[in-house]
């Protein structure tokens, strides 16, 4: 057998139709550099969607590559319940630096999944410790994305995901979200009063006295088809929780570490969260791990004698992964010393023209959405109406085959292209994926 054939003999792919591959093969890939994908024969790809948004600096980054090469001759893992080690502590001292004001304390998972599990877990365990046992429901937006274990998957609103679990899931109240392209009141996102708020507001008024927290993915719900939606909406969100008793949750690990624009989403509205879930870019892509991170105030309500039983017995067998976090202070040193923010703003100017000045008049381009260096470009049968093409003829997958043809990693969310880059794209990259977009949309729409 070949290596195709041994794959697909062995290999079940996370999200993907098996069934398609006897069309599109797994394309098996030896090695990587910056942007850029290799695959055994030698083709380049270029990686446009950061491997799944977690590549933050490009691939085999030199000195990340370094940093968890002598880190790996030092220590690759520890138990970490009375057991710690210099590069936990350097990164969550470092992070502090960076975090909204008064996210101090650390808890270290596996992946963001298990971050969201442990953060509903805390917040339904602080309100059951201060005198809050009614409180046992959750809030999040309607098309929210949260993660795969059952308690993330709960939370979460994307039928694609979650629809045929359904009566295994959570009870969860789902709240109507921002959906700026086709917004209700009419108003554009960046003019508007959040007036959509108002969904939530009716649902703190009903179940507010019984959630423990609201979740939500700030300013970009990605897993929707990069939705981005206006600050103004999330500063609504922190006063509401606080009015209500409910903890404001962030979910971070798709727009921190700067893919918006600035190190956090919730940096925008100016607003500290009470808890702050971490992962994807955290470690550049290069290690799974996740980080919970929370206030003193939260911490307080576990801190206690052994006998009261109040600790927070949530732990997994790689937290705090030495490899991972060697990794990831590398991370935020080459972004402070590189200015890698900076110069990734910049570019997204430039980013964000080239899409619009090549593909806003085309017939079927709706709408295009970008903050930071994300853009996306929705494609509708009726530009006038909104009006989606049939879901069946699977137009977003006929375009990423097309792109893949010609180089480029495009990987679509139903009829939504979007580029999510890493933070060091190039210019000269940046004109030639969108390109290719413009191009493969032409051939399959004509």
């Amino acid at each position: 057998m070949n290596l195709i054939e041994l794959d697909l003999e062995h290999i079940w792919h996370p999200c993907s139709q098996m069934k398609d591959y006897e069309e599109l093969p797994p394309i098996i890939i030896d090695h990587a550099k910056g942007m850029y994908l290799y695959d055994i024969h030698g083709k380049r790809y270029v990686d446009v969607v950061s491997s799944w948004w977690c590549n933050l600096l490009g691939h085999c980054n030199e000195r990340i590559n370094t940093a968890v090469k002598k880190q790996i001759d030092k220590l690759e893992h520890v138990i970490f319940a009375n057991f710690s080690h210099v590069p936990a502590i350097t990164l969550c001292d470092r992070l502090v630096q960076v975090l909204p004001a008064g996210l101090t304390k650390f808890s270290f998972t596996d992946n963001g999944s298990s971050a969201v599990e442990a953060a509903m877990k805390m917040s339904f365990q602080y309100h059951y410790q201060t005198g809050n046992r009614q409180k046992k429901k959750f809030m999040s937006l309607t098309n929210a994305y949260h993660g795969e274990t059952v308690g993330a998957l709960s939370v979460g609103g994307v039928d694609l995901y979650s629809e045929i679990f359904k009566p295994m899931l959570l009870d969860m109240i789902h709240v109507d979200g921002p959906d700026c392209y086709r917004c209700p009141y009419g108003k554009q996102r960046e003019s508007c009063n959040a007036e959509c708020f108002e969904a939530a507001e009716k649902c703190f008024a009903q179940y507010g006295h019984e959630t423990c927290a609201f979740l939500v993915e700030p300013l970009v719900q990605g897993a929707a088809g990069m939705k981005i939606y206006p600050p103004i909406y999330l500063k609504k969100l922190r006063q509401a929780c606080n009015q209500h008793n409910v903890h404001l949750i962030d979910d971070e690990i798709a727009m921190g570490f700067g893919r918006t624009g600035k190190m956090f989403a919730c940096d925008y509205a100016e607003i500290s969260p009470d808890i702050m879930c971490l992962s994807k870019g955290l470690t550049g892509g290069y290690l799974p791990m996740a980080l919970v991170v929370t206030t003193q105030t939260m911490y307080d309500a576990f801190y206690a004698d052994y006998g009261t039983h109040k600790a927070f017995m949530h732990s997994h067998t790689y937290s705090g992964n030495p490899l991972a976090c060697s990794a990831a202070v590398e991370v935020l040193a080459i972004m402070q010393e590189e200015g890698i923010l900076t110069k990734a703003n910049q570019n997204a100017v430039y980013f964000t023209q080239l899409i619009c000045e090549k593909l806003k008049d085309y017939k079927y381009v709706g709408d295009i959405r970008s903050i930071g260096l994300i853009n996306a470009i929705e494609l509708v049968e009726d530009k006038e109406t909104k009006r989606s093409f049939d879901g069946k003829r699977r137009i977003g997958y006929q375009i990423y085959k097309k792109a893949l043809d010609k180089g480029v990693v495009l990987r679509p969310i139903g009829d939504v292209l979007y580029f999510n880059p890493p933070l060091t794209i190039s210019r000269t990259d940046m004109d030639f994926v969108v390109q290719v977009c413009a191009d493969s949309i032409q051939e399959i729409l004509g």
